[in-house]
């Protein structure tokens, strides 16, 4: 069962709920109005070196990947770096 972020239009309110069925738009918690609307969630990944980060976030222009520990793995964390 999946949790979505809706907004409420009348008040502002932005909350998560889990939800059964994907097309519905549960109430405002706060208000407890109707009109609320399901928000884009922004999707995070991981790296290989356990960072994560949310899609469109980068501010660098340079798309590269950072330098690893060493040339024979990419992770920087192998038997052969050390």
């Amino acid at each position: 069962m999946p949790i979505f972020e809706y907004r409420c239009n009348d008040c502002g309110n932005e909350f998560e709920e889990l939800v059964f069925d994907r097309d519905e738009c549960p109430p405002c918690p706060k208000c407890d109005s109707a009109k609320t609307g399901k928000l884009m969630s922004a999707v995070r990944s991981r790296t290989a070196g356990g960072a994560s980060e949310a899609a469109g976030d980068s501010d660098t222009k340079d798309s590269s990947p950072a330098p690893s520990g060493c040339a024979g793995c990419s992770g920087g964390d192998c038997s052969s770096c050390h």
